[in-house]
């Protein structure tokens, strides 16, 4: 059986050590079927000289006018069935993650006896995971079903997602959207190419914190564009209706909690109890 492939795209600028322990975790993944493809916008810090001498690491150099113009470019030259994105810094969780996740997707593709040797064209999927903040010291969950609140409210970051190739073939990020692309680009791959969205339960990433998404003027920014996204995928009927459950259930607080280093494990163990909860409740 032909192992499904993957692509884990990189990009950085001036990265320092980051890109190499980045690199690294892709590199022990006791699996045989990636590329790493490194895009870099320039480093003038060495960064790329640590970078060890293997036929499955890709490296991109050149100018680029930000992050995701950066991964459209790298997009550009991957050869993967499905691509994963990690920043500078943040790690697959163990050498493990690449091997469940095969599992999970073979297990997932269509096995109907009635389908075999004609042309069948595999539904597109993202399949997501969870993540491992290591600021806060604990598994962030994400939601386990996406619908048109998780949409608006908590989409999963794009460290945990694997997607299927194919939903990049007819464009990549908008990058009109200097914080918010990926979150634009994950809307349009479920409103407008129909993809199936898979929750895996597996960890996927540790991620570090403290991010471009993270300052105070690319937060605002963020707000902004999100409203913009949301209102152009969901209409402005249904954000309005979500802003108001959002302040009805405390969520500025609530975001606030989970920030708290002290109290962010607490609140995270709580969170993936209520979602175990919704998910037995969603089976019966």
């Amino acid at each position: 059986m032909v192992q499904n492939s993957f692509s884990i795209v990189i990009v950085c600028l001036n990265p320092g050590k980051k890109l190499l322990s980045t690199v690294e975790s892709v590199l022990t993944q006791q699996y045989g079927n990636y590329e790493i493809i490194v895009k870099d916008g320039g480093s003038q810090d060495g960064s790329l000289d640590l970078l060890p001498s293997d036929s499955r690491i890709r490296v991109l150099t050149g100018k680029d006018a930000g992050i995701y113009d950066a991964m459209n470019q790298a997009l550009s030259v991957v050869s993967g069935q499905y691509v994963m994105f990690l920043n500078c810094g943040d790690v697959l969780h163990d050498v493990q993650v690449l091997n469940r996740m095969e599992k999970v997707i073979e297990n997932k593709k269509c096995k109907d006896p009635e389908k075999e040797g004609r042309i069948y064209k595999e539904r597109m999927r993202i399949f997501y995971g969870n993540q491992y903040n290591v600021r806060q010291k604990c598994v962030v969950y994400s939601a386990p079903e996406v619908n048109d609140f998780t949409c608006y409210r908590n989409v999963p970051c794009h460290q945990v997602c694997f997607y299927d190739a194919r939903l990049f073939s007819e464009r990549g990020y908008d990058t009109r959207y200097r914080v918010r692309a990926d979150y634009e680009h994950f809307l349009y791959c479920i409103y407008e190419k129909m993809a199936e969205v898979v929750y895996t339960e597996l960890l996927v990433a540790d991620y570090e914190g403290g991010g471009f998404s993270e300052t105070a003027e690319n937060r605002r920014i963020s707000a902004q564009e999100h409203g913009e996204i949301a209102r152009r995928y969901l209409g402005w009927r249904k954000v309005l209706g979500y802003q108001a459950v959002m302040l009805l259930t405390l969520a500025p607080l609530r975001t606030k909690i989970a920030e708290n280093e002290q109290l962010s494990g607490i609140y995270n163990g709580l969170k993936a109890g209520l979602y175990r909860m919704m998910g037995k409740g969603a089976g019966r």
